[in-house]
């Protein structure tokens, strides 16, 4: 199985030419120019690496860094930093902070492509298997698919994260505080009607199942999934 990589970098020579080596070496390549647009990759792709630059516009990598670290599909994704930044506070500071990784630019091409390696094969030696069952819905954490009876489900990122949650957290009212800083992060920008949104979605979904009575608004104060 071919392994994805997001290349999060805003100098677009050092971008094509990571995607290049990457993709020459049998890897599926994502793109992104700044935080922001990973974060948009994050709502419908899962990579199993990110390679983040520190110094990017608007939002630093450093700040991407932490809201992968804050979501839990991604949580354990390896993130390798690659910077300008040669100083030993910051290459501290960056693994502090929960990059598994840490090379600085001008970069070996040979000596980045080892490093990935090691770190694939590393995440893949500490998973394990995790299910999460409720009612007629169970969702499988490692191969990211959830199964109503015999059939899949097709959710995007924030949705699979969302009802994540919900089954985590059965039969409990949950604010659409608790929601939005479970499911998008504690230092997200997201407005609270944005969870209003996805869970119509959610219940859209799982509609065709006759299971959108699962997903519960309790007016006023939130929302509830029941599990019976």
């Amino acid at each position: 199985m071919k392994h994805t990589i997001l290349i999060v970098e805003d100098e677009s020579a050092i971008r094509e030419m990571l995607t290049f080596s990457l993709m020459q070496t049998g890897y599926i390549v994502l793109q992104a120019k700044t935080a922001l647009e990973a974060l948009k990759i994050f709502d419908d792709v899962a990579p199993d690496m990110a390679i983040i630059d520190w110094g990017l516009p608007q939002i630093s990598g450093l700040e991407l860094v932490q809201r992968i670290r804050d979501n839990e599909i991604i949580a354990d994704m390896p993130i390798l930093m690659l910077t300008a930044r040669a100083q030993e506070e910051d290459k501290i500071k960056g693994l502090e902070m929960g990059v598994d990784d840490y090379m600085t630019k001008p970069v070996s091409i040979k000596e980045l492509l080892a490093r990935i390696k090691a770190q694939l094969r590393r995440s893949i030696g500490f998973k394990k298997s995790n299910v999460l069952k409720a009612n007629a819905i169970r969702m499988d954490l490692d191969a990211h698919t959830i199964m109503v009876d015999d059939e899949e489900l097709n959710l995007s990122i924030t949705e699979f994260n969302l009802i994540k949650f919900f089954m985590k957290t059965p039969n409990k009212l949950l604010s659409r505080e608790q929601i939005l800083n479970h499911v998008w992060g504690r230092s997200s920008f997201v407005e609270l009607r944005t969870v209003d949104v996805h869970i119509l979605r959610l219940r859209k979904s799982l509609k065709k199942y006759k299971l959108e009575h699962m997903l519960k608004t309790v007016r006023g104060a939130g929302y509830k999934f029941c599990v019976e």
